[in-house]
This record gives structure tokens, sequence and C-alpha cells, in this order.
């Protein structure tokens, strides 16, 4: 296992997974602070958190409410 996770390409991985924590944050934000959404709020707030980067994706393209 040890041997596995030696070989793992960190310095590509690494920035990825920082970029997705801060994009699933941004998004949860500006999910709190929007009144108005595409679908309910807790089904966004789940996509938001369990798909990862897509979810976080989709809700800036899709779920956001156009004024």
């Amino acid at each position: 296992m040890m041997e596995e996770l030696a070989k793992v390409p960190w310095a590509v991985i690494a920035p990825l997974i920082v970029v997705q924590f801060i994009l699933m944050i941004v998004a949860l934000v500006d999910l709190r602070k929007i009144h108005a959404t595409n679908g309910p709020k807790i089904l966004w707030a789940f996509l938001i958190i369990f798909t990862n980067i897509i979810g976080s994706i989709a809700y800036f393209i899709v779920g956001r409410k156009q004024s």
C-alpha cells in the first residue's frame, strides 16, 4: 500500500485537490447568499458536496437564477 502511494504523482494531483476544495467552498458560500436558484437549495448543496468539481461547475452554470 505504501509503495503505491509513493508512486502517485502528487505534484499533479495536489493542485487539483486544492482547486476542487476552493471551488466547492465558493459555490457553497454563494449558494448560502443567493436568494433564488433553479431548483431547491438543498439539492444544490448535496450536488456541490458529493459530486466534487462537477457539482460546483454545474451550480455556477445552471443553478444560479439569472435576474
